[in-house]
C-alpha cells in the first residue's frame, strides 16, 4: 500500500536576494551574520571547511539555527554530500536543530531527493525545515526537471556553477555562454515545478563592476536571487534582485488601470496593451517589493 508524503504548508513569499555562503567553523562570521543586510545564510559544513573542523562546524550552525539570533534572515545549514564519511551525522544534526532549509550539494536526481526527505522526516526534521538541492553536474542539469518536482519538501534549487564549469570541462569566462543553457533550463524547471531558484556565485570578489553585470544576468533570466561568498556582495545582489522604484510605479499604473477598464479583457497604461497578465507580473513585482521594502539593504 503506497503512503501519501506529508503535505508541507507553503510560506508566503519569502525574499531570497542575497544569500551568503559562511564557514560554519569561523565563529566571528557567525556573529558578523547577525547584522548583515542579508535575506538567506548558507552556514556551511562542506567546502569552506576542513576535515579536522568539521564536528565543530557542526556545532557552531546547528547552535546558530537554535539561537533565534538572525532575526528575519532565513538560516539554511549546507551538510556534506551523500556517500561522504560525515553526510549522515551532519543530517541528522541538522534535522534536530530544525533551520529554514539543509542545503544538499550535488543532488543529481529525483530518487536523492525522495532519499534526503525521507532521511529528514526520520531524523525529526519539522515542517519548516525544506530541501535545498544543489544543481552542479552534468546529470543533475539533465535531471534537473525531476529533481525539481520530487518532493513538495524541496523549496529551492541553487546552482553550483564552479563545480558545474568543472564538471563541463569549460572555463569561467564573462557572459557564462559555456552555462546558459543548463541555467536556462535549471529556471525553467524550477519555475514549472513552482520553486525558488539561485544563481551561483561569482568568484572574484575585487570586481564590483564583473559581479554587477553577472547579477543582471541572473535576474534577467528569471533567478530569485544569488548566492555569495562576501559580505561585499549583499548589496548590489539586494538592489539587483528588488524592483526599482520605477518598476513599482509602473506596476500600480498598470493595477490602476485595469481596475479602471473593469478588470476584463484588454485596456492601455501609458499607450500599451494590458491584459490579465500583464496584471499577474505587476502583482508580483508588488509582492517583492512588499516583501523587501520592510528589510535593511
Amino acid at each position: 500500500m503506497s503512503v501519501e508524503p506529508p503535505a508541507y504548508e507553503q510560506p508566503p513569499f519569502v525574499p531570497r536576494r542575497s544569500v551568503l555562503y559562511l564557514p560554519a567553523s569561523n565563529e566571528r562570521a557567525l556573529a558578523k551574520a547577525r547584522t548583515l543586510p542579508v535575506d538567506a545564510l548558507i552556514l556551511d559544513l562542506e567546502d569552506a571547511v576542513g576535515p579536522d573542523a568539521k564536528s565543530q562546524a557542526r556545532q557552531n550552525a546547528c547552535a546558530a539555527a537554535q539561537s533565534g539570533d538572525y532575526g528575519d534572515r532565513e538560516l539554511t545549514i549546507r551538510i556534506n554530500g551523500t556517500g561522504t564519511l560525515w553526510h549522515d551525522e551532519d543530517l541528522r544534526a541538522a534535522a534536530e536543530a530544525g533551520p529554514h532549509g539543509i542545503v544538499v550539494p550535488k543532488v543529481g536526481s529525483a530518487q536523492e531527493v525522495r532519499a534526503l526527505v525521507a532521511a529528514m522526516a526520520a531524523a525529526g526534521a519539522p515542517d519548516r525545515t525544506r530541501l535545498w538541492a544543489m544543481v552542479e553536474t552534468p546529470e543533475a542539469i539533465l535531471n534537473v526537471r525531476e529533481v525539481a518536482a520530487a518532493s513538495p519538501r524541496l523549496a529551492v534549487l541553487v546552482m553550483g556553477t564552479n563545480d558545474l564549469v568543472k564538471e563541463l570541462r569549460a572555463q569561467h569566462v564573462p557572459g557564462r555562454a559555456p552555462l546558459l543553457t543548463a541555467l536556462s533550463m535549471a529556471v525553467l524547471a524550477a519555475r514549472a515545478a513552482g520553486v525558488a531558484i539561485l544563481d551561483g556565485v561569482y568568484n572574484d570578489v575585487r570586481d564590483s563592476q564583473g559581479f554587477a553585470a553577472e547579477c543582471g544576468q541572473g535576474r534577467d533570466l528569471g533567478f530569485d536571487g544569488k548566492t555569495l561568498i562576501h559580505p561585499s556582495q549583499v548589496q548590489v545582489a539586494n538592489t539587483t534582485f528588488a524592483p526599482s522604484e520605477e518598476q513599482v510605479q509602473e506596476a500600480l499604473g498598470i493595477l490602476q488601470a485595469w481596475r479602471e477598464g473593469g478588470a476584463r479583457g484588454v485596456v492601455t497604461h501609458d499607450g500599451r496593451m494590458v491584459e490579465a497578465l500583464h496584471v499577474q507580473i505587476a502583482e508580483q513585482v508588488l509582492a517583492t517589493h512588499e516583501a523587501v521594502s520592510g528589510r535593511s539593504g
